[in-house]
């Protein structure tokens, strides 16, 4: 019987849904208490997810819904394992993960921006990880310093 009329799966369908591992930073995983939070539940969405694609009854259907839920909850799950909680800075003197900086670009642009982990950053929801280029330089710098960061030049103007 030729294999278009059997549900068989090919070795072609199942090489369609083995997806590559999403890259892990190689910077450590800090993360605040509330990212921590956040993949927590991410790694919950995901196996869910993984779970209700389980159940589907065509085998290469049951793949391809799986394979994504599968990749995000291996990742999720490292993240989670690797998570180093950093409290709250408790002073405002100086910016550090965690805080809240606001700054005044060269062309006049006030932004604020919390530095918070990898995972848990946004740029459009006033988050900025601690390893791009702002926050590094930022890091360790009071108000009233300027730094210079993406050849441009940021004034802290408050740090809470």
């Amino acid at each position: 019987m030729s294999v278009a009329f059997t549900k068989e799966d090919s070795a072609e369908t199942a090489a369609e849904t083995l997806l590559p591992d999403r890259p892990v930073s190689p910077h450590p995983n800090l993360v605040t208490e509330a990212g921590l939070k956040a993949l927590e539940l991410q790694l919950q969405q995901a196996r869910e997810a993984y779970e209700t694609a389980r159940k589907i009854e065509d085998v290469n259907e049951r793949r391809r819904q799986a394979a994504a839920p599968l990749r995000d909850a291996r990742y999720f799950a490292a993240r989670v394992r690797t998570a180093q909680v950093v409290a709250d800075p408790t002073s405002t003197d100086i910016v550090a993960f965690g805080s809240t900086v606001t700054f005044r670009r060269d062309d006049g642009r006030i932004q604020t921006y919390r530095i918070v982990g990898e995972d848990e950053a946004d740029p459009k929801a006033g988050t900025i990880s601690f390893v791009s280029p702002v926050a590094r330089s930022l890091m360790g710098k009071a108000v009233g310093d300027v730094v210079g960061a993406s050849r441009q030049e940021l004034e802290v103007m408050a740090i809470s």
